[in-house]
């Protein structure tokens, strides 16, 4: 089926479709046909995505929506006003929410650490039972949960032992659902991007863009609509033998230290705390939501 058709009639939910991966996810999923729900915590973001969509294709109807993905009620609510105003669950699923508060091991505080653990591990757990449920409860003959890890939960990254431990912890939880819900029918995989430009790298001094560049072989940062051709990929049909993998979307990315050193160090920009407001995602441009 051709790229610019394959997904329609397909209901999509993306979470953190506000902005940056997320908004770039909803656009492209959209561009190829689907209904997009666009679910954030901010509902202005939300609103300012929707407007952006494409929605010439047959039987398209877009919505947005907030929600906390921390909150089990909240995502419970969603899901169920999307299968209200739809008729059906979505058979297609973003996970693309997430946050980063960022400090030394030897200084982060407990309560950095759950709440990264909180929004990026236990969000994309509570959104894929949620949505995986409402699949099987309806007998939908397929599914794709897709959700948006990190490069950085496979190396590691200083200044984020609790965003890798939280995109580590996605991967495993991707894998065991993948094994899990392969018998109804839903696919489930990651998407790992790497140094990806987003409105917060253009505080970045230039310099350091472009030691950050150097590092990468294809001597470029990513761009987000990268990361949602590949999320596009895995919920069509073209993928539809692919389940439980992560797929690196990373120029093939080398040096994460050395250029998350650069980042935290020249120029004071650090990244401690830096986020956009307490709910929302981090600012660091390495897979951030």
């Amino acid at each position: 089926m051709a790229a610019a058709t394959r997904l329609i009639s397909r209901l999509t939910l993306v979470t953190g479709g506000g902005s940056g991966i997320g908004r770039a996810v909803c656009q492209r999923l959209a561009s190829e046909g689907a209904s997009v729900v666009v679910a954030d915590i901010s509902e202005e973001s939300a609103n300012e995505t929707l407007g952006s969509l494409q929605s010439n294709l047959r039987g398209q109807v877009h919505t947005a929506a907030v929600v906390d993905v921390s909150s089990k009620e909240s995502i419970k609510k969603l899901v169920t006003s999307v299968q209200t105003r739809y008729f059906q669950p979505p058979s297609v699923c973003v996970n693309a929410a997430g946050i980063t508060q960022d400090d030394f091991l030897l200084n982060m505080e407990e309560e950095q650490f759950d709440k990264v653990i909180q929004i990026n591990l236990k969000g994309s757990f509570l959104i894929t039972q949620a949505v995986a449920q409402a699949l099987v409860a309806c007998g939908a003959p397929k599914g794709s949960i897709i959700t948006v890890g990190s490069i950085v939960g496979k190396v590691g990254n200083i200044g984020q032992a609790n965003y890798a431990a939280s995109k580590a912890g996605v991967e495993g939880l991707t894998r065991t659902a993948a094994k899990e819900l392969s018998r109804f029918g839903i696919r489930c995989n990651c998407v790992l991007p790497g140094f990806i430009t987003t409105p917060m790298t253009d505080k970045v001094p230039e310099k350091v863009i472009s030691k950050i560049e150097s590092l990468v072989p294809l001597g470029r940062m990513g761009e987000p609509a990268e990361v949602a051709d590949v999320c596009a990929f895995l919920a069509s049909d073209d993928s539809q033998y692919i389940t439980g993998a992560s797929i690196e979307v990373t120029g093939k990315t080398g040096g994460i230290s050395e250029a998350q050193t650069c980042l935290n160090t020249d120029g004071k920009q650090q990244r401690v705390q830096t986020q956009q407001t307490p709910e929302r995602r981090g600012v660091s441009g390495l897979g951030e939501e």
